[in-house]
């Protein structure tokens, strides 16, 4: 009975997600070629500050809030903090960096980050190759998705619904609505998903803590008296992530959130600049949620203890499970299952407008038709994460291990190279490709943290050296043929709201 009535409202809500899909792009129609796909991909550079909101909060609240966040703080405590501080480093960069990006893009028709890179150095097949580099690095995110949205179904039916299954209804419902509603559906479904979470983690941070210890104050009482190793740096038996590798990793992470392409691609999809500044304001207010799982995966150190390995990151749920009806369980899992919905289906959109765009949109013969190839990317790329979870579930993880350092190294060649001119695009390759080696070396090396620094920060400082090294004596570029706007993002290309520029007509 259980069983039936959590799978009945997550069924429910699944195909009200598809359905909002659907309503997202009613009477919107745009064609095929660039105009189709900038509707499609970036929601035609229309949503506001709200659906900004919301569809950023998704991207960064994902299955990962839930199920690592709390298995984070059930193994090892503070160093899990690293997220909160990241997140909020990176939105004040993002003050900045959208406005930026969201300008330069508009002003040159661009729709996503190879397509700013292929643009600002001449070289269409560099942007297709950022595209390959980026794949790889977006694949893991998918199939992490698919993951945690299968453990999350399967213990919500109460093991009625096998892992299996529940990788694959993730993986469909997903494909369903985002090749047909875009970035636009996404937003849509961001809400339903906002809203769920914010009343589901509210709950939950007043039950847990009165049901099982009498209130907050018992419950931190006895975490500072039995588990104080948990409340300090470097954490319980986490391998040395101390305040170096705090600091360190806080700052690479801050930086790479603001050029991850499914960031570029909720930045370009803005109506304004201005809804991209006051989105960078708001989105801290977002994390306030994120100290929720973190505390009831400390919770769960008393209820549940013996968890190891992958079952810690069922540490919230199994304080779900146990203690609330079968109604509130399925909702529960249904704002869970969204949170891996959501970023999955950005994931998803951003590598398939990469392909369709700088990769099969350089053929002739392909370019006419960029939306139908990137919606064809898309299940191509949903298929191969699936597919991977199925027979490989390692190898995907094992390359999630330099997602987000070797997304770093992108650093100079987008962000430097968008405020100084005689950046070459020699001097950005040379940098990128020594500083990816690096990574690679010191991840599957075993080196990271290395002195406790986090692997990545090693890698963009030997990226930005060869950068400038490179740069200074290395050949120059001819390219005084192109003005100025042609190839920086000006800061008179992003004016506030009301001005000319800025208005959305």
């Amino acid at each position: 009975m259980n069983a039936t009535v959590s799978t009945t409202i997550f069924a429910a809500f699944m195909v009200l997600t598809v359905v909002l899909g659907l309503l997202a792009v009613r009477g919107r129609r745009g064609g095929n070629g660039g105009a189709g796909l900038a509707e499609w991909s970036v929601g035609g550079r229309s949503l506001g500050t709200v659906f900004i909101w919301v569809l950023m909060a998704g991207e960064s609240y994902t299955s990962f809030s839930y199920l690592g966040a709390a298995g984070w703080g059930y193994n090892f405590g503070a160093p899990v903090l690293y997220v909160l501080a990241y997140m909020s480093c990176g939105y004040a960069i993002g003050y900045v960096v959208g406005p930026m990006l969201w300008a330069y893009a508009r002003r040159h028709g661009l729709v996503g980050i190879t397509d700013i890179i292929a643009h600002r150095y001449r070289r269409p097949w560099l942007g297709a190759a950022v595209a390959v580099l980026a794949t790889v690095c977006l694949l893991p995110y998918i199939q992490l998705q698919i993951t945690g949205m299968g453990v999350v179904v399967s213990t919500i039916s109460y093991g009625t619904i096998s892992l299996n299954w529940a990788y694959f209804i993730g993986f469909a419902v997903t494909t369903g609505f985002v090749v047909v509603s875009g970035l636009r559906g996404s937003a849509w479904v961001s809400v339903l998903k906002d809203v769920l979470v914010i009343v589901t983690l509210g709950f939950l941070a007043v039950y847990v803590p009165l049901h099982y210890f009498g209130g907050y104050g018992p419950f931190l009482d006895r975490i500072v008296a039995e588990k104080p190793q948990w409340l300090t740096f470097p954490g319980h038996a986490s391998g040395g992530l101390g305040q170096s590798w705090f600091v360190t990793t806080t700052l690479i992470n801050s930086l790479t959130v603001v050029i991850f392409p499914t960031t570029v691609a909720g930045y370009l999809g803005a109506r304004n600049a201005d809804a991209l500044r006051r989105n960078a304001m708001y989105l801290p207010f977002y994390n306030v949620l994120l100290f929720v799982p973190m505390l009831l995966g400390l919770a769960a150190l008393f209820v549940v203890p013996g968890l190891t390995g992958a079952g810690s990151n069922l540490a919230l749920f199994k304080l779900v499970v146990d203690s609330l009806p079968a109604w509130a369980v399925g909702v529960i899992g249904v704002a869970a299952a969204l949170s891996s919905i959501v970023p999955m289906a950005v994931f998803m959109l951003v590598i398939g407008t990469m392909w369709g765009r700088s990769v099969l949109g350089t053929v002739p013969r392909l370019a006419s038709r960029q939306k139908t190839w990137s919606q064809v990317v898309v299940v191509v790329a949903g298929a191969l994460a699936l597919l991977l979870t199925y027979t490989a579930p390692t190898t995907l993880v094992r390359l999630s291990l330099i997602s987000y350092e070797g997304m770093a190294q992108l650093v100079p060649m987008l962000l430097l190279g968008l405020v100084w001119r005689r950046l070459t695009m020699h001097a950005a390759v040379s940098g990128l490709a020594a500083g990816f080696a690096l990574v690679c070396v010191l991840v599957f090396g075993g080196h990271d943290p290395i002195w406790g620094v986090n692997a990545g920060i090693v890698g963009l400082a030997l990226n930005i050296v060869v950068t400038l090294a490179v740069t200074w004596l290395g050949p120059r570029e001819r390219d005084d043929d192109r003005p100025d706007a042609e190839v920086l993002a000006l800061e008179d290309e992003f004016p506030r709201a009301g001005s000319a520029a800025g208005d959305p007509r």
